[in-house]
């Protein structure tokens, strides 16, 4: 008894992923649309990627990376000017 209820919770925990999956693709699918029509009206997507990562980031992240960057450029004799 206990297998076909051990199999049926397994059926049910694969068809939730399956629907979450599906649910993703599609969010995913609406996403890159949004950047679509976002350059088709001038604006770069890369750089619009960047700003929604940086967005997600807390500000003590951030701000480490931003001086990593500005390190590594350093470095390597870059000079940066983002002024942010």
């Amino acid at each position: 008894m206990s297998d076909v209820i051990a199999a049926e919770q397994l059926r049910l925990f694969i068809e939730r992923i399956e629907r979450l999956e599906d649910e993703k693709k599609g969010m995913a699918d609406d996403i890159r649309d949004v950047y679509a029509e976002a350059k088709s009206t001038g604006y770069d997507p890369k750089t619009m990627r960047a700003i929604v990562r940086l967005r997600r980031m807390e500000k003590h992240h951030r701000d480490e990376a931003a001086a990593l960057l500005e390190t590594y450029a350093a470095a390597l004799g870059l000079q940066l000017s983002f002024g942010i």
